[in-house]
């Protein structure tokens, strides 16, 4: 009797599941992240004695935009797809005589009974069709439960500080690998897969990274208080920083990092803000500037003191003689820093002019090879010679500096081995610095 039954079962199931099935997934919600495809069957149809988890060879699988599809047999990827359209699967273990030739699916239509009889009629296989939604999934509403350090850099005050902001706002992430997000996260699933699964812990795992994504963003000189009009370098560095834990492990990244409000503590704030303050007052000027304003602060508040003008002037000459300093002093050092400034910058462009050529034209300072005033190119001073005085480069008959004639008897040698001149003078070199050779009375011109 149960061999009878075991046969009338694999031979049912193996005529029912001869049918090419069209399978399909609906338009996929942004709080679904896996769906199972279905088969679709009208009241038309005569496919619905059919095994779910059977896929027929020469089934049709749709695929729309933003969806992956993938084909799993006993567990395992058989088949992927993400582009839009149509997909034949055609490689299926499970033959069907509408498909693929009637003879050859006749044949393994009967090798396939055998198979299910000796499992009792069952089917002993597992195929099934998954939908991976790969649009930004966004709505991710994140903000720091405690305040998270942040370096504050500031190189024009010579700031390096670490202070605590809170952060509020959205980010929004997308499945980069659907494999690696199957295999890992999703599994089988009976019908989806919801994002609140997974939610709690990206979110958890997002403000951890935070902190060492803000660090890689004040290492930029970037002020928290900016933060807002960064969030592209933001969530490159949180890519950076959970690149292993999401892409590596899930197959999820980072797609946009939203920031609608970045705060301090008013301690810290106060602090920065001080902080700045007494930096410029590293200016004399700006400290005298500012001297000038609370004297004269100070004067109106003199004039309306309720002891009378006088005991508030004096008040205000006591205060003056303890600042050890007055606005006259600070304007002084402010024009001393101005001066010493320009003498410095004066003296470089001297040093620099010094150590150029000069032109015929009278400019001077040139470095390259054409005169930069009026593009003559520099004079050729091979044949220069050196007087007496130490002045060298001296090309005509005349010295530059001290107007010396040029020797008369100063003879000119040229190294008969490789060519080499040097400056005309009544002792030449005993060896070519070039070559080596011994210069004698052969090498004179």
């Amino acid at each position: 009797m149960g061999l009878l039954k075991a046969g009338i079962g694999a031979l049912s199931g193996v005529l029912a599941d001869q049918w090419r099935e069209y399978f399909y997934s609906e338009a996929l919600s942004s709080d679904v992240l896996i769906s199972k495809g279905r088969k679709r069957t009208s009241k038309r149809s005569s496919n619905t004695k059919a095994e779910d988890n059977i896929i027929s060879n020469g089934s049709i699988i749709s695929v729309n935009n933003g969806q992956c599809m993938m084909i799993i047999e006993q567990g395992k990827v058989v088949d992927i797809c993400a582009e839009p359209g149509e997909f034949v699967y055609d490689t299926s273990t499970e033959p069907s005589i509408f498909y693929g030739g009637l003879g050859a699916g006749l044949i393994k239509s009967f090798e396939t009974l055998g198979k299910r009889f000796t499992f009792g009629g069952d089917t002993a296989k597992d195929q099934r069709v998954y939908y991976v939604n790969t649009k930004e999934i966004m709505g991710n509403k994140y903000g720091t439960p405690n305040p998270v350090p942040f370096r504050v850099v500031d190189k024009n005050i010579g700031l390096d500080i670490d202070i605590a902001i809170r952060c509020h706002g959205e980010y929004s992430y997308k499945i980069v690998d659907p494999l690696l997000f199957y295999a890992n996260v999703s599994g089988n699933v009976e019908n989806e897969y919801s994002r609140e699964n997974i939610d709690g812990m990206l979110k958890t795992e997002l403000m951890t990274a935070l902190q060492p994504a803000f660090a890689k963003i004040s290492e930029m000189g970037i002020r928290y208080s900016a933060l807002p009009g960064h969030t592209m370098e933001l969530a490159d560095a949180l890519n950076e920083v959970l690149s292993k834990k999401w892409t590596q492990l899930r197959g999820v990244a980072v797609a946009s990092f939203g920031v609608s409000s970045v705060s301090a503590s008013e301690e810290d704030e106060l602090m920065i803000k001080q902080l700045q303050k007494s930096a410029v007052m590293r200016d004399p000027t700006m400290a005298a500037a500012t001297l000038v304003g609370a004297q004269s602060d100070a004067m109106r508040a003199a004039a309306e003191n309720e002891g009378g003008a006088m005991m508030g002037f004096m008040g205000l000459g006591m205060a003056q003689n303890a600042g050890g300093s007055n606005v006259q002093n600070l304007f002084a050092m402010g024009q001393q820093q101005e001066q010493a400034q320009a003498q410095a910058q004066a003296g470089n462009k001297a040093e620099s002019k010094a150590q150029g050529w000069n032109c015929s034209c009278g400019a001077g300072g040139n470095s390259g090879k054409f005169c930069m005033e009026c593009g003559k190119p520099k004079p050729d001073v091979s044949g220069s010679w050196t007087c007496s005085c130490g002045a060298g480069g001296n090309t005509g008959k005349f010295c530059m500096d001290c107007g010396a004639p040029r020797p008369a008897d100063a003879a000119s040698y040229k190294c008969n081995k490789c060519g080499w001149e040097p400056e005309k003078s009544n002792t030449p070199p005993k060896f070519c610095p070039e070559c080596g050779d011994v210069f004698d009375d052969g090498d004179k011109i």
